[in-house]
Formats: C-alpha cells, structure tokens, sequence
C-alpha cells in the first residue's frame, strides 16, 4: 500500500533542488517523517549527524525507489532478495555494502554494510525520482526523543534550521520505524523491531528469525541503543491506575482514569496502536510539560507482546530506560 501524497509538485521540486545542492529535507513516509539528504555526499551527511546531535557511530538507512537502485548500493544473498519482496514498505534490510556505489562512510558509521529501503509513500518516491540519488535518512526528531509521525512533530524541532526544507504531509499511515533485518548470514536477525512482524519474515524465508537479547556498543543499524523514541517526560510501564501527578495511556478497556488519558486502541487493535503511538505520546509529553498541569509522569497501560505489539513494547522499554 502507497501512503498518499499530500506536498504539491512545486514543493516536492524545490525539495528535490536541496537534496542535489546538498541541503537536507523532511519528508513524510509510511513509517515516521525522515530528515534526509544525498547519501553519495558526505559532508551533507555529516549534517544530518549535527542537526540531530546523533551519535557518529549510529548508521542511517539508505532509501532508494527501485530494487535495482539497490542491489546497485548492497551485495543482495538469497536471503535479502526473498525479504526484498516487501518493497516497497517498512522494511530496511543490512546487506554487504558495494564499495564502488559512492555511498558516504558517514552514512555508513564506516560499516562494510548498509541498511536500505524503499519506502511506500508517494512523496518520498517522487523525491527520489526526481533526484535519481539514493537518499540517507533517519527520523526527523533530535536524537533519542519520540519520532515524529506528523509534519507539526518534525516542524516544532527544524522549522528555523538552515538550509533545511520541511515537506508537508498527513500522519504516518504505520507510525513506527521500519523492521531493521540483518541479511548477511544464514538465518534473518531482527536488528530493530518495527512494523513487518516476525510471523511475516517467517512466512516470507521460512525460517524464524533470530532476535538478539542484547545488544553491545557495536551499532550495525539505527534504533539499537539503549535508549531511544523518549519523551521529555519520564515514562512508567504496565500501569494499573493512575498515581498523582500522572497522565495515562490507554489500550483496550479503560483501566487508567485521570484528567488526562489517551487510549491507543479501545478496541484492541495493535495495528491502530502502533499508528497511534508517537502521535499520542507527543501529546501526552506537551501536556505534561506545561507546569500548570502538574504532571510527573506518563503512565502507560500493558500492552500485549504479541504480533506488531513486541514492537511498540521494545519502543515503549527503549524510552523507559534513564
């Protein structure tokens, strides 16, 4: 499915203008507004990394708007070109890097591989038509707060950074970050929890993926460290009721009453508490940092680890962590 197109032609041009003279662009996509710019230019990429203030040793994902575009920047095994049939969607794949595509180490944290994507939204494959260059880009947010999911998210952060051009679009149809897979062994390694599930790589390689307890400092691929996708406001997990000074989010049956609660899905959906999940927390996180309101903490119900919810749960124990 192709997330819809909300910039007009003249924007998207004048977007595309930047990324060839080196500048960086929010866009929209499927899964949370990226900040991007060409990724064959390194010092364009080196600002990615200043804008954020992100680790230089946090690689970013390479997006492209074809299968040949990216078999051109990775080495794709048998096992890369069976999970490449996802594409375009939430999905970003760690291949063997081809040292002769021009892709900046930078982008690469210096890695002998590369995350790529081809992403399911129509602003963003226009943009990468029009440039012709794959395009490196994580989430729009200063490094380790909630990802944005709107352009006001992304806007609130960038809107008065220099050679900076901010697309406009509607809310990300899937609001998580893309699955991050490892292809360059024998069995799928999930590197980052996101959208595509495991039951879907399963069903996709006929193998069932490995998932890595932990992780060390070594970061192959973005959404890996420790701490991630955090309010300002700290958060407190697998809430029964609300304590004072607390705001709450809901899924399913309402369990947490208070001035101030969110429900994720008060139908149990985890699909529409996924999609929901940034947009609400950003919410939540303003309303509690005004201090008229008192409030200390978001309290958040349990959700359940199965299905698309292991991925909003590691999010979830991603923020928690101080």
């Amino acid at each position: 499915m192709l997330a819809n197109m909300n910039s007009n032609n003249n924007d998207i041009n004048i977007a595309a203008q930047f990324i060839e003279q080196g500048k960086l662009v929010i866009f929209p996509t499927e899964t949370v507004y990226g900040i991007g710019a060409d990724a064959t230019n390194d010092n364009a990429c080196q600002s990615i990394y200043k804008i954020k203030n992100r680790p230089m040793n946090n690689p970013l994902i390479i997006h492209v708007n074809n299968i040949q575009a990216a078999q051109t920047i990775g080495i794709f095994n048998n096992l890369a070109i069976k999970l490449a049939t996802l594409w375009p969607g939430p999905i970003s794949l760690v291949v063997q890097l081809n040292q002769s595509a021009g892709i900046s180490k930078t982008a690469t944290a210096n890695l002998d591989t590369v995350a790529i994507r081809i992403p399911a939204h129509k602003t963003a494959l226009t943009l990468l038509q029009l440039t012709q260059k794959p395009i490196a880009a994580p989430s729009a947010n200063p490094s380790g707060y909630l990802s944005p999911t709107t352009y006001q998210h992304a806007n609130i952060h960038f809107q008065n950074s220099p050679n900076t051009f901010i697309l406009k679009g509607t809310q990300s149809t899937y609001g998580l970050e893309s699955t991050i897979i490892d292809t360059t062994t024998d069995r799928p390694i999930i590197l980052r929890h996101g959208f595509i599930t495991t039951e879907i790589i399963k069903t996709i390689t006929g193998q069932n993926p490995i998932i890595p307890e932990k992780h060390n400092n070594f970061l192959k691929a973005p959404g890996m460290m420790l701490k991630h996708y955090s309010p300002i406001t700290k958060i407190r997990l697998n809430a029964t009721k609300l304590l004072p000074k607390e705001v709450g989010l809901n899924y399913g049956p309402n369990t947490l009453t208070g001035k101030y609660c969110l429900n994720l899905s008060p139908n149990s959906n985890l699909m529409n508490a996924a999609a929901n999940l940034y947009h609400m927390l950003h919410q939540l996180d303003n309303y509690a940092q005004n201090p008229i309101n008192e409030v200390e903490t978001i309290a958040i119900a349990q959700i359940p680890n199965i299905g698309i919810g292991i991925a909003i749960n590691d999010k979830l124990n991603r923020a928690s962590s101080y």
